[in-house]
């Protein structure tokens, strides 16, 4: 054999035709002549590859080649670049990276539209235990009437610069030199009448309302997706997604650190120093809680559970509840007599019950 193809492609004899396409098409990459502008060696490798693929593939001819090491019918194999197995390949090639079939003539690909985004301002409640929402958007539409094209139905023609062709093509020898059609932008058609819905632009601007559901748990900051709500794709391409920032009021009492929220309930003093049992709000109603004697200024309840649930589904957070002892900042003469009493009977003594403060600062108090 004056040439081995299955050596040329980097196969083996028995390689099957999805893997002769594949060698074929890395390597068609590599060499091919618009890619090396100028290099007689990677137009003489391209050369080869192409011949030994055009008979590979091929079923009889393989079996020619594989029995006598050549193929006695010769017309497809000496490199003749216009063979429909070589141009169905290539324009699968050509319109995958620059968007052209190998005639030149650009194909209208499916193309997906753009997303949209929009905020909306939801009450701390609402994002807590999820709602839905109304919300009205403007996109971009097909335009029914011309599907698209910008041209009224039958208003495309042929242009007249390019023939159709989309591409001014000149040949020097082995090379061919392409340019894009500056008339039809590589299409080989022209609008000659515009679509009088669109005026041209393929699209159009509608409102629509659509529904969005906000799951429990939702934050401030965070952004929800809608598939498909976006604008619509061209050519049969898939729609955009619908983006939407949610932004959450902040509560009047409630503040939130994850999951968890945040309660600061004032007490009088002197419910703290006796005791006692006070009623709060919950994002699940009223509770009661009983304030233990003695309780010190900031002192912390957990309510476990009574937080805002993980926005997945995955738990639910804590309510925490900050006790503020509230000091009266002026006295009756009947309080301050009462008060006066009461360090005289009690002698300061609970200062002594934290031993790290009285130790620290005892020195400091002639008690």
């Amino acid at each position: 054999m004056a040439k081995d193809y299955y050596e040329l492609l980097g196969v083996h004899r028995n390689a099957t035709e999805i893997e002769i396409k594949k060698a074929y098409r890395k390597l068609a990459l590599k060499y091919h002549p618009d890619r090396n502008p100028g290099d007689k060696e990677a137009e003489e490798k391209f050369r080869e590859i192409t011949e030994a693929y055009q008979v590979l593939i091929d079923p009889q001819k393989r079996a020619q080649y594989d029995q006598f090491g050549r193929v006695f019918d010769d017309s497809s194999a000496g490199g003749d670049f216009s063979s429909t197995i070589f141009d169905d390949f290539f324009d699968d090639i050509f319109e995958g990276f620059f968007g052209f079939s190998r005639s030149g003539r650009r194909r209208e690909r499916p193309t997906r539209g753009s997303d949209l985004e929009i905020d909306i301002e939801i009450e701390f409640e609402e994002a807590v235990f999820g709602v839905s929402k109304t919300i009205e958007i403007s996109k971009e539409d097909v335009c029914s009437r011309c599907d698209g094209s910008g041209a009224e139905p039958g208003g495309k023609v042929t242009c007249p610069t390019c023939h159709g062709r989309g591409q001014f093509v000149q040949r020097q020898g082995f090379f061919t030199v392409s340019t894009t059609c500056h008339r039809c932008n590589g299409l080989g058609k022209i609008i000659k009448e515009v679509c009088k819905e669109c005026n041209g632009k393929g699209v159009k601007y509608n409102k629509k309302s659509i529904s969005v559901n906000i799951p429990p748990g939702v934050d401030n900051g965070m952004t929800l997706r809608v598939s498909g709500e976006g604008n619509s794709g061209r050519y049969g391409g898939p729609s955009g997604d619908l983006f939407v920032n949610i932004h959450v009021k902040p509560h009047k009492y409630f503040k939130r650190k994850g999951n968890d929220i945040y309660l600061d309930v004032p007490i009088p003093f002197t419910d703290a120093i006796l005791g006692t049992k006070i009623t709060i709000p919950t994002l699940k109603g009223e509770k009661e809680l009983e304030i233990k004697p003695g309780t010190q200024p900031n002192d912390t309840i957990v309510l476990k559970g009574y937080g805002i649930p993980e926005v997945k589904g995955y738990g639910v957070g804590n309510m925490i509840v900050n006790l503020k002892v509230v000091l009266p900042k002026k006295l009756t003469k009947e309080e301050k007599k009462l008060i006066t009493e009461f360090k005289r009977v009690s002698k300061n003594s609970y200062l002594k019950d934290d031993k790290n403060l009285w130790e620290k600062f005892k020195n400091f108090f002639k008690i």
